[in-house]
């Protein structure tokens, strides 16, 4: 039971959810301080938007990515600008490297970065996919065409002596044409909650979080450095302290991921306040931490019971790197984690990962998908052609 369940699970937390939830929460302290920065320059440096645009993606994490979908269909910035932060961005997998391997996350990132750059730039300059100017006229149609519904309905209440004369709410267009609302809503901003908690028992296990994050932070640099608990172990009786910790963070992320409440409001990349960090810390690192002890459990399981090692995988050589980049056109980070986790594993190899990381697009995809389908469907497929060239050159420069 210790080897199969316990010692993942605590894994899990110590190796890579403690690391994510510190990052998460200084990533998200940064952003709360200078993130308008960078959406002005995008503003008035449209030439510097794909640049602005990868290294948005590159940060760990979708925030930055999912920071440049509202800003293109608004006619913002171009079209090259979301590739840029597509084949930059590495989603929450991100998190799971720089916790478990420092160095190669250096190396990646900065692979994803000129990737993204070269790539970002290439597309405006074959002007491909839609142009900022259409989609700025479009989006101003459709807001000319819900003004001129909302002033015909109030003159044809005023007409019908009703007592109402003003114009429909916002909420009320909304009500109204829900679909349309629905496709047409900005992403972010301080009225989606990143992750809404209910009364004193979410408080209490956002404490609890936090809390539980503090007092195994050491336990995480020991188990990093490779420190012995031997003799601290022996004290407490043979109760292994860092075992316990690490079940015990496990634990309370799942107890996380059942109070959190509106999944979907994961894809806000903005952040109104210091609580809004911590929430958003919480909930990415508990998701994080749910997909990565799946991983080791099943990991840890199939190898007792088949002495499966991972090289049975199509997933080295050429078809590895094929694989990779298919599996990155999967929306979302879930099966990107798992991927990554695999390769802190030993199961896959650097060049499979690569080709993953350049290819996937983690959350950032889902609101283009709701917002400009099309759009979102070019830009993925888009991103598998540097992610076949970088892990090609990656196996090449490994063989």
């Amino acid at each position: 039971m210790t080897d199969l369940l316990l010692t993942p699970l605590a894994d899990a937390f110590l190796q890579v959810g403690v690391p994510v939830a510190v990052l998460v929460a200084a990533f998200g302290l940064l952003q709360l301080r200078h993130g308008d920065r960078l959406l002005e320059l995008l503003r008035r440096r449209a030439g510097w938007a794909p640049a602005v645009g990868a290294l948005l993606g590159v940060t760990p994490g979708c925030a930055g990515a999912i920071l440049v979908m509202p800003l293109f269909t608004r006619g913002t910035v171009s079209f090259g600008t979301v590739v840029a932060a597509l084949v930059a961005t590495m989603g929450d997998s991100s998190w799971v490297l720089i916790a478990g391997e420092p160095v190669t996350a250096l190396w990646v990132h900065g692979a994803l970065l000129v990737a993204g750059l070269t790539t970002g730039y290439a597309v405006d300059a074959l002007r491909i996919g839609p142009r900022p100017e259409d989609l700025a006229a479009q989006e101003a149609e459709l807001a000319g065409s819900a003004t001129s519904r909302r002033r015909r309905r109030a003159g044809e209440r005023q007409g019908s002596g009703g007592t109402e004369d003003a114009a429909p709410t916002e909420a009320t267009e909304a009500a109204a044409t829900p679909g349309r609302a629905r496709r047409h809503r900005p992403v972010g901003g301080s009225e989606s909650a990143l992750v809404r908690w209910t009364g004193v028992r979410g408080a209490g296990v956002l404490l609890a979080f936090w809390a539980v994050v503090v007092l195994a932070l050491p336990a995480s640099v020991a188990l990093t450095a490779q420190v012995g608990t031997g003799a601290l172990t022996a004290a407490l009786g043979g109760l292994d302290p860092v075992l316990a910790l690490g079940v015990l963070g496990a634990v309370v992320c799942g107890a996380v991921l059942v109070v959190r409440h509106g999944g979907s409001d994961r894809l806000a990349a903005q952040v109104g306040s210091r609580g809004d960090v911590l929430r958003r810390g919480a909930a990415e690192t508990s998701v994080i931490v749910a997909w990565v002890a799946a991983a080791f459990v099943a990991w840890e399981v199939l190898s007792a019971t088949t002495g499966f090692d991972g090289s049975q995988l199509p997933l080295v050589g050429v078809a590895g790197v094929v694989l990779g980049a298919l599996v990155g056109l999967v929306p979302g980070c879930a099966v990107q984690i798992v991927l990554t986790s695999l390769y802190l594993t030993g199961a896959v190899p650097l060049p499979t990962l690569l080709a993953n990381a350049v290819s996937q697009d983690g959350d950032a995809l889902i609101p283009l998908l709701a917002m400009r389908r099309r759009s979102a469907l070019l830009a993925s497929a888009i991103t598998t052609v540097p992610a076949l060239v970088v892990g090609g050159v990656a196996l090449a420069l490994t063989t």
